[in-house]
């Protein structure tokens, strides 16, 4: 179960996140939608304190911890319990795919290099890119990269799958396959949370569908009620635009 309260980020003079509270089930899949500068992206970074908050409180699954009084310890924790998946893949360049796979696992989850590798191995095996496993990320295609991305956060067991736009760096060619790898995802019932502009996809996969807007959650519902029926105008609005 993850549960936030009064979240709240401000950058400067201009509050992002607005005192946002939100509720996620075991192996619930979450879809955030909105324009571009409300807040989303900030949401998922605040939550592995990518991005520190000024205040709030943040649970995932046995770590709970207090905005303004969180300790190094605490972000620690934090970041252990949760998987981030970034727009533009993070991988290290310096890296093999099996290589960036096994970093977190090693460096953050303490795991032997040997349990590790095999690990990686595993998990490129179920993103398709086992023969990959020895290729640096400037030899794989924008796809097979966030692929690898996925499959970092995969590998780990994390509590709570951060997405933030995994498909808006990528050319249309390869958009296809990431969604892909994410039904599948989907489909082991891993807690997801997931900024998209991908509408059909936030339909067919989502469990509940919020609406974000002014750094504040205004609408939020199963995905064909809240696609289909909207009731706040700001919501309206937006769908026609991406329509």
């Amino acid at each position: 179960m993850i549960s936030v309260r009064d979240l709240t980020k401000r950058f400067g003079d201009t509050t992002v996140l607005d005192a946002i509270d939100l509720d996620i089930a075991d192996g619930e899949r979450v879809v955030i939608i909105g324009p571009s500068g409300t807040g989303k992206s900030t949401l998922l970074r605040c939550l592995n304190f990518l991005d520190r908050p000024e205040a709030g409180r943040i649970e995932i699954g046995d770590v709970r911890v207090d905005a303004a009084r969180a300790s190094k310890r605490d972000i620690l924790a934090l970041r252990r319990a949760t998987a981030f998946v970034f727009q533009n893949y993070a991988l290290f360049a310096n890296k093999t795919a099996k290589e960036n796979i096994m970093e977190a696992l090693v460096t953050v989850q303490g795991h032997p290099r040997s349990d590790a590798e095999r690990r990686a191995l595993e998990v490129l095996g179920q993103t398709g890119l086992a023969d990959k496993a020895e290729s640096y990320p400037a030899a794989l295609s924008g796809g097979q990269q966030q692929r690898v991305g996925i499959g970092r956060a995969m590998a780990i067991g994390a509590d709570l799958m951060l997405f933030d736009e995994p498909t808006s760096a990528l050319d249309p060619e390869w958009v296809g396959e990431v969604l892909d790898l994410m039904r599948q995802v989907a489909e082991q019932r891993q807690t997801m949370l997931i900024v998209t502009h991908e509408m059909q996809f936030a339909r067919e996969i989502a469990d509940r569908v919020l609406f974000m807007e002014g750094g504040r959650i205004v609408e939020e519902g199963p995905p064909d009620a809240l696609l289909d029926a909207p009731q706040d105008e700001r919501l309206r609005r937006f769908l026609r635009r991406v329509a």
